[in-house]
């Protein structure tokens, strides 16, 4: 069921496709993602132990993809009516899921580049286009000043990378850390010049990434396995959404290590 009237949809994707973002204030069950949380923890502890050697997000900072299962396979989550209305004003109704991850420092992590996550489409021509990838992020825990909130240049996505560069050096636009309670959601432009912060405290800060994709749009590098047996259960949407995706016996086939490794332009 929809939170938002049509006009309020309309003014959150106006504000997505002017600033590169938007949040939803308190919009995710609070109880569900603190389940989502309790399941995470194991993994990630898991993920250190045995893929604690992968620096390529920065020291005590680390990617975390999310098994299509309990309970993070939430229909009330990637088929949220709200969010799925402004990505499909943003990136089309035709749009796909193809990623479903964590993002996570921990004490002792640093500043990140900046960077954005995907490069431009066409980068001879010295333009942006509209919209085609999308991360739809929401923290596991508050997200406050001390403990690694994301920065954010408003409007650079639609800006050359060299022109957002230029711009933040001269003063002219600024890193804006956004802060989350546990239940909001920020819907990005995945091109916004951005960094992770340092995490100033002993609690692990994760940040899911759902990412919703033009429908043409396939980086091989981000998928979500989907199990067989799950498939039948899945709504028609659910199933349109997750189209491209790989079909596995069981998510427990999952690679050894992260393959998404190249992730800063």
């Amino acid at each position: 069921m929809s939170r938002y009237s049509e006009k309020e949809l309309e003014s959150l994707t106006a504000a997505a496709l002017r600033d590169g973002f938007c949040v939803l204030r308190e919009h995710f069950s609070r109880a569900t993602l603190e389940r989502w949380r309790e399941a995470f923890l194991p993994l990630l502890e898991k993920h250190v132990e045995e893929q604690g050697q992968l620096r390529n997000r920065g020291r005590e900072r680390y990617y975390v993809t999310l098994p299509f299962r309990e309970p993070f396979a939430d229909s009330s989550i990637f088929e949220d009516d709200d969010v799925l209305a402004i990505v499909g004003r943003l990136v089309g109704e035709d749009a796909w899921m193809c990623q479903l991850a964590t993002d996570t420092p921990l004490l002792g992590s640093e500043y990140q580049d900046v960077h954005r996550d995907a490069p431009p489409l066409f980068p001879e021509t010295g333009q942006e286009t509209p919209p085609f990838q999308l991360a739809v992020n929401f923290p596991l825990v508050d997200v406050t000043l001390q403990n690694g909130p994301f920065e954010v240049a408003r409007g650079t996505h639609l800006l050359t990378k060299e022109e957002g560069w230029r711009r933040l050096a001269a003063g002219e636009v600024e890193l804006e850390p956004i802060t989350l309670r546990l239940g909001d959601v920020m819907i990005r432009d995945v091109r916004g010049l951005h960094r992770g912060t340092p995490n100033r405290t002993p609690e692990p800060r994760p940040m899911v990434v759902i990412g919703y994709s033009r429908r043409w749009l396939l980086r091989p590098e981000v998928s979500i396995r989907v199990p067989r047996a799950a498939l039948d259960g899945l709504s028609p949407r659910a199933r349109q959404l997750l189209r491209f995706n790989p079909v596995v016996e069981s998510v427990d086939d999952a690679a050894d290590t992260e393959v998404y490794q190249a992730f800063a332009y």
